[in-house]
């Protein structure tokens, strides 16, 4: 939910960009993208196919990672989206600095802090993995829910699908967090809207790549998933990246200025 700073009361002046309070914004970010990873990624790992791929009775499967996903991004942009403006994820905050709506001399703190928040939401995962018996070691072995192409896609689809699918559907991603928070959008709304479209884009392409759209969840799973999964990393880094940029530059001379100023909500 990237729009402008909630202001709490009429005495206190809105949270601005640079010096200590940049660092409260920052924090925010890594909590939410920790929530992130270890929501989607924790789910793709321990409930997808429980309690085993041949025998998966309750296990919440494809459907239930994508509503993971998308849930977690609700309930980090209520929680946090007030401090910070809810990015949790590079490609947003670059396309929403690349719209105008977000200064980019902050954009580098808010990407390191959802890299690290990314990275301790898959570690927490890994934790409890290892807490039973040859369930990490099985979950490196298929990847630790990373994103991968060619063999390493769930499809067994091919990089120009991969490609595709980051560049298209991060770039729509981005122009749904801007067109929902932008000042004539409703109030309130945007984290639920942000949040169903994520879990959409996955119900799409979990097939094709994993699904990305999202460079801090990539490098967190990446690291975890071993030697493989890494090697194809900069794919899902680049392009998300990629997609986010354009939807940032183009959104501007498409809607005008009306409808690309952010809410105060």
């Amino acid at each position: 939910m990237p729009n402008e700073i909630t202001i709490p009361t009429e005495s206190e002046a809105p949270l601005t960009s640079g010096g200590p309070q940049l660092i409260h914004r920052m924090v925010a970010e890594a909590i939410g993208t920790l929530v992130l990873v270890a929501g989607g990624v924790g789910t793709a790992i321990l409930a997808a196919v429980f309690p085993s791929a041949d025998n998966n009775v309750t296990g919440v499967g494809h459907l239930g990672v994508a509503l993971a996903f998308g849930l977690t991004v609700v309930v980090g942009a209520y929680a946090f989206g007030p401090i910070s403006g809810g990015h949790f994820n590079p490609a947003i905050t670059l396309g929403v600095a690349a719209s105008g709506r977000f200064p980019w001399k902050d954009a580098i703190g808010y990407i390191i802090a959802q890299i690290v928040g990314g990275i301790l939401g898959a570690a927490l995962i890994a934790l409890i993995a290892s807490s039973k018996p040859g369930f990490f070691a099985s979950a490196r072995a298929a990847g630790f829910a990373s994103n991968g192409y060619g063999a390493h896609s769930p499809g067994g689809f091919g990089i120009t699908g991969a490609i595709v699918v980051e560049v298209v559907f991060t770039a729509i991603f981005v122009l749904v967090v801007l067109g929902t928070t932008a000042k004539v959008a409703p109030a309130g709304f945007a984290p639920l809207a942000i949040g169903l479209t994520l879990c959409l884009i996955h119900l799409i392409t979990i097939p094709v790549d994993n699904t990305a759209v999202n460079p801090a969840r990539s490098i967190a799973a990446a690291v975890f998933g071993g030697s493989a999964n890494l090697a194809q990393l900069w794919v899902f880094i680049v392009f998300p990246i990629i997609g986010g940029l354009i939807a940032g530059f183009v959104y501007r001379p498409i809607f005008g200025k009306k409808f690309t100023e952010a809410a105060e909500n």
